[in-house]
């Protein structure tokens, strides 16, 4: 069944830092290709598994996200990780945007309105 998003999401390719605790409590870290990212929410494609549960943050140039793993599962090479941020944490593009961003809800708009200006007009007598 599919779950509708409350939020869109960015498509986007970065490398970010990521940073979290084994279940011994011991410190680890990664660099992780960050693959989407929403105002609450982040997926992440990293080595290893993480478990659900666990607490990541992710480093960024001015500050960090810090959120929740909500989902880790293996596709092809890798594991992606989505990331549920804190309450009194928000992502925006103001505060770090990522290389390689794709706003698709915003570009199939353009695409509508550009499919529309092509149309011929119709009138009815």
């Amino acid at each position: 069944m599919l779950r509708e998003r409350s939020e869109s999401r960015m498509l986007c390719a970065d490398l970010v830092d990521i940073r979290w605790k084994d279940k011994t409590g011991r410190g680890r870290k990664a660099t992780a290709i960050l693959e989407d990212i929403s105002t609450s929410r982040a997926c992440v494609q990293i080595e290893g598994p993480i478990p659900e549960n666990t607490t990541v943050k992710i480093c960024l140039p001015k500050g960090q996200l810090q959120g929740t793993v909500k989902y880790c599962v293996y596709r092809e090479i890798r594991y992606f990780v989505g990331l549920q941020f804190a309450a009194d944490t928000k992502w925006s593009q103001k505060a770090f945007k990522p290389d390689h961003m794709l706003d698709m809800p915003r570009l199939l708009a353009r695409g509508l309105k550009n499919v529309a200006r092509r149309l011929p007009k119709i009138t009815v007598q």
